[in-house]
């Protein structure tokens, strides 16, 4: 006659507070009370007819019995979790969720995301907009496009593409009542800049162009998106620092110009980041095949 199971919350409070050797990180991890972990704990050990966990000096530790079922209780709930993945994925294997910036997402993947479509119907893109690092254990999202040097642990970082810094502004401003000929003129216009990860980009640049980098302090207007800051540089309000791959579609519309030929290389770039465990699904392989081709061949915004 087959033994009848112990109770399945209370085999859930065993693993989460084996594996922790702790009731409390065990119940913040389940999101239960520790009253509630430890009820789970007396209830097993009732049904089982043994002591699971003993007290010493403040400390919790194994009964030897415990250490023999341990394992195999952790492999039945590595298999339950394995095998929702796996139907969790085979219903999603359609849909593929990004992460990236909201600025770089508007200006630069979105014009961009028809010729995908359009090679593979099949695959329902959809783009999540986030400042911070994606947890891929913790949020429901397939990949992300983000900005650094592409050294996260924990995830394949593929190398998408660098930016250039340049300034760039409305073409009115370059014949406008105070004319932006010469670098010097900067000191006569209002600088945009962006907060987030990008307050030094006109600092830098001043000092490649040998100006003194006190005009970077001069009163201007600073927001905290990108995409925010290039659209007051395209409506003249005043000169922006520019990133390749935010400006180009504007600059080759004409809505943007460079005026000066001095640029600086980013110490940084775009990687396409995916968790190593579903890195190469079919669904994100295509995606990062598209992408890095788009990228190389210089895809036209449309």
């Amino acid at each position: 006659m087959i033994a009848r199971l112990p109770s399945l919350n209370g085999l859930r409070a065993f693993e989460a507070a084996a594996r922790h050797l702790s009731f409390t990180v065990a119940a913040s991890e389940l999101n239960v009370t520790q009253t509630a972990i430890s009820h789970q704990i007396r209830r097993l050990e009732e049904e089982l007819g043994m002591r699971l966990f003993v007290r010493k000096n403040r400390a919790l530790a194994l009964t030897p019995e415990a250490r023999d079922y341990l394992p195999g209780i952790r492999a039945a709930f590595d298999d339950l979790r394995l095998a929702t993945d796996r139907l969790l994925r085979k219903e999603n294997d359609r849909v593929l969720t990004v992460s990236t910036l909201a600025s770089l997402a508007a200006k630069w993947l979105l014009p961009r995301l028809t010729a995908f479509q359009e090679a593979h119907p099949g695959i329902d893109v959809r783009i999540t907009t986030s400042t911070s690092l994606v947890d891929f254990q913790r949020d429901d999202v397939d990949a992300a496009i983000r900005y650094g040097r592409g050294q996260w642990p924990g995830v394949r970082a593929d190398w998408l593409m660098a930016d250039q810094l340049f300034p760039v502004c409305s073409p009115a401003l370059l014949t406008g009542p105070r004319p932006l000929r010469r670098p010097e003129d900067l000191a006569n216009h209002v600088l945009l800049t962006t907060s987030a990860g990008a307050s030094d980009d006109w600092r830098l640049w001043l000092t490649a162009a040998g100006l003194p980098t006190n005009i970077s302090t001069q009163p201007g207007l600073t927001f905290d998106l990108t995409l925010m800051t290039v659209q007051a540089a395209i409506d003249g309000i005043g000169v922006a620092i520019g990133r390749t791959s935010y400006v180009e579609g504007d600059i080759a519309k004409g809505r943007l110009v460079v005026p000066f030929k001095i640029t600086l290389p980013a110490d940084a770039g775009f990687y396409l980041v995916s968790p190593l465990s579903r890195a190469d699904s079919p669904k994100l392989a295509a995606f990062r095949q598209w992408l890095t081709t788009a990228v190389q061949a210089g895809a036209e915004v449309s």
